[in-house]
């Protein structure tokens, strides 16, 4: 019982600080609400004992939160990150709401449709090793994640570069 409070807890803290990550205007609010997130991400690990997931979320994701506030303050100008007062707007919240509950239908419609919420409770035949998801995610084989990895973060490391790029030629004018 006390394990479904503290889950409903989270999820609360999850969906609010996501509705607040998404519909903010101003950056640093926006990292900051989604640090929460991804706290209460960490604190649904540690609720289902998976104390390593846990750790690795709050150390990887909040160093990666951090990153996302020294951006903001390279490439958001000082008078952007200390004037403006933000208005929420009734009727965009509304349409947010609406949005969101369409989605959430579609997603269930999906689920009984497929029959995947019966199969959520099965235990699997066999029981995979660590040794099969290590070598699944440093592997470079098919079905193997570190090529995917590796073009994501040049990815991300061209958008970095990018945004600096457009920062730098703003403050040039």
């Amino acid at each position: 019982m006390a394990n479904m409070i503290m889950f409903c807890i989270l999820a609360v803290v999850i969906l609010a600080s996501a509705l607040l990550c998404v519909t903010t205007t101003r950056i640093m609010r926006a990292a900051t609400f989604m640090l929460f997130v991804l706290f209460g991400a960490a604190g649904i690990y540690f609720l289902l004992d998976y104390t390593f997931l846990g750790a690795a979320q709050i150390s990887v994701y909040a160093g990666g939160v951090t990153m996302i506030y020294v951006f903001a303050i390279q490439l958001v100008s000082k008078r952007t990150l200390q004037g403006m007062v933000e208005k929420i707007k009734t009727s965009r919240m509304i349409g947010y709401g609406v949005v969101v509950l369409v989605s959430l239908m579609v997603v269930s419609l999906i689920f009984f449709k497929t029959g995947f919420y019966c199969n959520f409770n099965a235990v699997p035949e066999t029981e995979v090793s660590m040794e099969t998801i290590g070598n699944a995610l440093v592997g470079s084989d098919k079905y193997q994640y570190v090529l995917p990895f590796e073009f994501i973060s040049l990815f991300l490391l061209a958008c970095i570069i990018g945004g600096l790029v457009i920062a730098r030629k703003e403050e040039d004018k």
